[in-house]
């Protein structure tokens, strides 16, 4: 995997839709704002600016996959959840895009 593959997270290689069968728990990064025009239901809101602050909401042996406009922020929130100790966090890049997973 490249660089921009490694800081992106673009390449995941677990099956999403799977993990969200199973409960895996959506975060989705953007601002309050950009939440409040869209968002796949039941996904967790917490702006990547504020994820630090936050971290007690989310548990840590829960598998998370996080989610933003691009990829970008969600990427972001995915390193400062495995640095903070979080066991398995994925990125799952545009809201939009994983959105079809929970539809399905």
């Amino acid at each position: 995997m490249g660089l921009f593959g490694k800081l992106f997270g673009h390449k995941e290689k677990k099956d999403l839709g799977l993990l969200i069968q199973q409960g895996a728990i959506i975060l989705d990064v953007r601002t309050p704002q950009e939440f409040k025009s869209g968002h796949i239901p039941g996904a967790i809101n917490i702006p990547v600016q504020q994820l630090q602050q936050q971290l007690h909401r989310l548990k840590k042996n829960q598998v998370i996959i996080t989610c933003c406009a691009s990829g970008a922020r969600s990427a972001l929130a995915k390193n400062i959840l495995k640095q903070a100790g979080f066991a398995e966090v994925h990125n799952g890049g545009s809201w939009i895009n994983l959105q079809r997973y929970k539809n399905s």
